[in-house]
């Protein structure tokens, strides 16, 4: 177990060594010279995802008293959660990248799976909900409202790519989107937000081998015809009341070997507060889900360097 400052020294250490040999430099921004550098940026945006602390406000307060002495030049609450949403494009490559340090590509396969992530109350209005939001339905909430979270795991937890839609979307449209951009040698690796926030947006990442797996929502000859033409061959146990059934040894084989992404939402959902955090815009969510995923590649990468279990998060830190 570690020590807090320890941690925050490593996180940086990670970091700026991905910023200066590993990832395109930033576009120049007009106007004033931000305060903090890049890396400290990135850094303080993957510390504010800690589940220890109740929001990004939270966290803001704590960085006030407790971690001057790392960065002095900290800004002010609003300067740095602008800074925050900015840096979204650079928190999902920098993700991506740790992934391939953690050898993603070799994998032998990938899973595939969804989860609801509520935004709103359930017994708040619905109307005038922001575009990226709407009121879906999944077998772990019922009935929520916010967004839809589609991650694809290796089998040893670490996370390569994911999409975002709002919540009333099928799991399958997403799977299409992620795998679409996978295909696609010439798209850039971080697209663009785009203009319409009810459109699925994908961070889609480096594939393995085009293997992979998922629950029964992704079943289907017309899906698997769409998705062989990306690539792409997904396995899915079929549908009940179909012409095609696997045994219940197969089904348990199946189960066994995807069992890893629910530990994967786990570890988001409630290590980096996924499920409580409440953002009001688009960008916000995009580059707290962006943050989350890279900080969870993150503490795997370091894991592995002192040689403990992939996804033993707890005990990395002695607060």
């Amino acid at each position: 177990m570690t020590d807090f400052e320890t941690f925050v020294l490593t996180v940086y250490d990670l970091v700026d060594t991905a910023v200066r040999r590993h990832l395109p430099a930033e576009p120049r921004r007009r106007g004033r010279r931000s305060a903090l550098t890049r890396s400290e940026v990135l850094t303080l945006a993957l510390l504010a995802q800690l589940g220890r602390f109740g929001s990004e406000r939270d966290f803001c307060r704590f960085a006030d008293q407790r971690l001057r002495p790392f960065f002095p030049r900290l800004p002010d609450r609003s300067q740095l959660h602008r800074a925050f949403r900015r840096a979204e494009p650079t928190l999902a490559a920098l993700s991506h990248h740790w992934a391939e340090a953690l050898a993603a590509r070799t994998a032998a396969y990938e899973c595939l799976d969804g989860t609801g992530v509520p935004l709103r109350g359930r017994s708040r209005r619905t109307t005038g909900l922001p575009a990226f939001m709407a009121k879906g339905h999944t077998s772990r909430l019922g009935y929520f409202v916010g967004c839809k979270v589609l991650v694809a795991t290796t089998p040893t937890g670490v996370i390569t790519g994911w999409a975002v839609s709002p919540g009333q979307r099928h799991d399958s449209p997403l799977a299409t989107a992620l795998l679409a951009q996978r295909s696609d040698p010439t798209a850039p690796a971080v697209p663009p937000v785009p203009a319409d926030p009810t459109a699925i947006v994908t961070r889609a990442g480096p594939p393995a081998r085009g293997r992979y797996l998922a629950d029964s929502a992704f079943a289907g000859q017309k899906l698997a015809r769409i998705w062989a033409g990306y690539d792409a061959q997904v396995a899915a146990p079929p549908q009940p009341k179909t012409k095609a059934q696997w045994t219940p040894a197969q089904r348990r084989r199946h189960a066994s070997a995807r069992q890893i992404v629910e530990t994967v939402f786990e570890r988001l959902l409630r290590g980096t507060r996924l499920e409580r955090d409440r953002p009001r815009t688009q960008t916000g969510f995009l580059s707290r889900l962006a943050a989350k995923i890279a900080l969870h590649n993150a503490c795997i990468l370091w894991n592995r360097r002192c040689g403990r279990p992939d996804l033993a998060f707890a005990s990395v830190i002695g607060w």
